[in-house]
C-alpha cells in the first residue's frame, strides 16, 4: 500500500479534480433549491406575524365590547339616579333642595350623553378593526396557502435530492481525507474566493476555464506533464490539462449516475 509520501503530483491533481466535481455537484443540487428555503422561512415568519396581529385585534375587540357594556351599565345607573332624584323633587322642602336635585339630574343626563358618545366611538372602532381583521384574515389565508405551496415544493426537492446530497457530502469528506491538509486548505480558500466555487479548472482553448487570459505555451506544457501543481496567475485557481479533466469527469459521472 502506497504511503502519502509516494503519492504523485498527478494523483493529487486527480483527487483534487474529483473533489471539485463532487463539490460542484453538491453546489448544483443546492442551487436547485435556490432561495426556496429562505423564502419558506420568510413566509413562515410572515404568517406567524399575521396570526399574532389577528389575535391582538380580536383581543382589542373584546376590550372594546367590555367598554361598551360598562358604558351601558353606566347609562342604566344614571337613568336610575335620574328617576330617584326626580321622585325626591316631589318631596323637597325648599328651592335650594329642588335646585340641588335638578343639578344632580342634569349631571346624570350629561353622563348619559357622554356614555352614548363613547359607545358610538367604540362602535366606530369595532367597525374599523373588524374591517382590518377581515383584510388581515384574507391576507393570512392567501399567504398561508402560498406557504403551503412553497413548503410542498421544498419538500419535493428535498425528497428528490437529500439522499444524493448526503451521499455526496460523505464522498467529499472521503476525498478530502485522501489529500494532504495543505492542499485542502488552499482548495477551500480558492473555492471561497470565486463566485462559481471552481477552485480547480481545466485548460480550455489555451486559457484557464472560464477565463479569457491565454496561458503561455510553456506553462501549458508543464500543466500537461502533471509534474507540479500550477495555479492561474490571474484567478489563483489550480489548473489541470483537458485530458485529465475529461477522464475524471467520465469517472465521476458514472458515480453520480449510481447515486441518483
Amino acid at each position: 500500500m502506497a504511503t502519502k509520501t509516494e503519492v504523485t503530483v498527478e494523483e493529487k491533481l486527480r483527487a483534487l479534480y474529483d473533489l471539485q466535481l463532487i463539490d460542484s455537484r453538491i453546489d448544483e443540487i443546492r442551487s436547485v433549491r435556490g432561495e426556496l428555503p429562505l423564502e419558506v422561512e420568510d413566509l413562515e415568519d410572515e404568517v406567524a406575524g399575521m396570526n399574532t396581529r389577528l389575535e391582538k385585534l380580536k383581543a382589542d375587540l373584546e376590550v372594546i365590547e367590555d367598554q361598551i357594556k360598562e358604558k351601558k351599565n353606566n347609562i342604566e345607573e344614571s337613568k336610575a339616579l335620574i328617576k330617584k332624584y326626580s321622585a325626591q323633587q316631589d318631596n323637597v322642602r325648599n328651592n335650594r333642595e329642588y335646585n340641588s336635585l335638578s343639578k344632580e339630574v342634569e349631571f346624570q343626563e350629561l353622563e348619559i350623553q357622554l356614555a352614548e358618545k363613547n359607545i358610538k366611538e367604540y362602535r366606530a372602532q369595532i367597525e374599523q378593526k373588524s374591517l382590518v381583521i377581515e383584510e388581515t384574515k384574507g391576507r393570512f389565508e392567501e399567504r398561508s396557502e402560498h406557504l403551503k405551496h412553497k413548503q410542498g415544493e421544498l419538500d419535493e426537492i428535498l425528497k428528490e435530492t437529500e439522499k444524493e446530497e448526503q451521499t455526496l457530502i460523505k464522498e467529499s469528506n472521503s476525498y478530502e481525507a485522501l489529500i494532504e491538509p495543505r492542499l485542502i486548505k488552499a482548495y477551500k480558500r480558492i473555492r471561497n474566493n470565486v463566485k462559481n466555487g471552481l477552485a480547480i479548472v481545466a485548460v480550455e482553448r489555451g486559457a484557464s476555464g472560464g477565463s479569457f487570459f491565454i496561458i503561455p505555451p510553456q506553462v501549458q506544457v508543464e500543466i500537461a506533464s502533471r509534474k507540479k501543481i500550477i495555479t492561474d496567475e490571474h484567478s489563483g485557481r489550480i489548473l489541470v490539462d483537458p485530458d485529465l479533466a475529461n477522464e475524471e469527469r467520465e469517472k465521476m459521472e458514472t458515480l453520480f449516475a449510481k447515486l441518483k
